[in-house]
């Protein structure tokens, strides 16, 4: 990617997480109605509305480049370079007053990320990654200090997960075997705990059942702070992964885990 296009990128992922901040916050904590989705998930207006004001906003800076949302599904004409889109990933934890949610901006170049953006409205924290270089830390308020912390052995790590509920029958023993290697399970923060991980305060995220939308901006955040992030077979994320996203900070642990998960 040259200099000019990675600007006009990071550039165009910044105002994009600025708008849908803004979109996003006035109805936190609010009693705000969610719809069901196909998939029984929950989506909201705020949601709907903050995907569609950065869709607007790729469109009128790069309207060469394709644009992929969790809401509104594909748009513009097939590309190299697609943007991916999840205003509001944690909806959940949204709908419960729980600062853990966060929008995800992910620029896709030739089916694999190359930079990503997670940024969390209430607290003020946005993390910035780009493929090459180190993820940059932006707080208002709450400190933090970007990279990973080593973590040799599965037998010492934190290891962290949304939910159990997202585990399916096939994934559920896999990912109970690799509890029993590992210190602790702690459960909830959505993309929040994957910049957890980027700050060096979780080891090992492991989740299956991931969309695009999911993971996409995760991968140069975690990257850009020194760790690794894959599929459960140790596999580089694509958009024609399966669906299983492993996270570590200490990328000498990748071969255990994967390992624990076969």
């Amino acid at each position: 990617m040259s200099e000019t296009v990675l600007q006009t990128a990071i550039e165009a992922a910044t105002a994009c997480a600025d708008i849908a901040r803004r979109t996003v916050l006035p109805h936190f904590r609010t009693s705000l109605r969610a719809d069901a989705k196909s998939d029984d998930s929950p989506v909201t207006i705020a949601d709907r509305q903050a995907e569609q004001a950065m869709r607007s906003i790729l469109e009128e800076r790069l309207p060469e480049h394709a644009i992929l949302g969790e809401e509104n599904g594909i748009s513009g004409a097939s590309s190299d370079w697609l943007w991916v889109l999840d205003p509001i990933d944690g909806t959940r934890a949204f709908l419960t007053g729980r600062p853990t949610f966060g929008t995800l901006i992910a620029l896709f170049h030739k089916g694999r990320p190359v930079l990503g953006l997670i940024d969390q409205p209430v607290t003020g924290e946005r993390w910035l990654g780009v493929t090459g270089r180190a993820t940059t830390f932006l707080s208002d308020r709450l400190p933090g200090t970007i990279g990973t912390r080593p973590c040799p052995e599965a037998a010492e790590a934190e290891l962290s997960c949304t939910a159990p509920e997202i585990m399916t029958a096939e994934h559920a023993p896999r990912f109970a075997h690799l509890q029993k290697h590992t210190r602790r399970t702690s459960w909830g923060g959505d993309c929040y705990a994957y910049g957890l991980l980027a700050l060096g305060q979780i080891d090992v995220i492991a989740e299956c059942t991931m969309k695009p939308w999911d993971w996409g901006a995760l991968v140069p955040v975690v990257e850009g702070a020194g760790g690794r992030i894959t599929d459960w077979q140790g596999n580089p994320l694509t958009l024609e992964s399966d669906g299983t996203v492993l996270a570590c900070g200490d990328a000498t642990l990748l071969p255990e885990l994967v390992r624990h998960l076969s």
